[in-house]
């Protein structure tokens, strides 16, 4: 990563409105048009990562606390969102950075897991970091009661501080657009 660059980590409560805005430029431009106001919904109301060069927001990602059902057990997860590097500081070490200032929230802030839903090309980033698939089935807690989300299953990946059962169904908790 280029020696100018500066890590932040900040709850949303603590960001300037100029800096969400800067925020959500960089989410809507990394993710082509493709983040809604679900995912920006997601993205708030937690820690931020923030990767700065030269005065400018080059790396973010957030981390939300969620409820995941696993097991028998609630368990508190500190939920991974929005992650994305400014497409001409990729493969710099950006997301790397993002990364290991969110796993030191999920490490100190008394989470019993760490969870995201990866994108394919993500994928090699979080193996390499330690992150393990979910290999068992996936489901929401929606309104009606839990339903299946097949469609997410091999997508899943975490970061255990508790046993867990890598083969065994994990639920999360409904929210509005994407579950995961």
């Amino acid at each position: 990563m280029a020696a100018m660059a500066d890590v932040r980590t900040a709850h949303t409560s603590e960001l300037s409105p100029a800096e969400l805005a800067a925020i959500r430029s960089l989410l809507d431009d990394a993710f082509e048009g493709d983040f809604s106001d679900d995912d920006w919904d997601h993205t708030v109301g937690g820690m931020h990562a923030l990767v700065h060069e030269d005065g400018e927001l080059v790396g973010h990602g957030s981390l939300v606390q969620r409820r995941l059902l696993h097991a028998g057990r609630a368990l508190r997860t500190g939920y991974v969102e929005a992650v994305a590097v400014r497409a001409d500081r990729r493969r710099r070490g950006v997301a790397s950075a993002v990364m290991e200032a969110l796993e030191r929230v999920l490490r100190d802030g008394c989470y019993e897991l760490g969870a995201l839903g990866a994108a394919d090309e993500a994928v090699p980033l979080y193996e390499g970091r330690g992150w393990r698939q979910w290999q068992g089935p996936t489901s929401v807690l929606a309104p009606a009661g839990i339903e299946r989300t097949a469609e997410e299953d091999g997508g899943i990946y975490v970061l255990p501080y508790v046993a867990v059962d890598l083969d065994g169904e994990l639920v999360c908790d409904w929210r509005p657009g994407d579950a995961w």
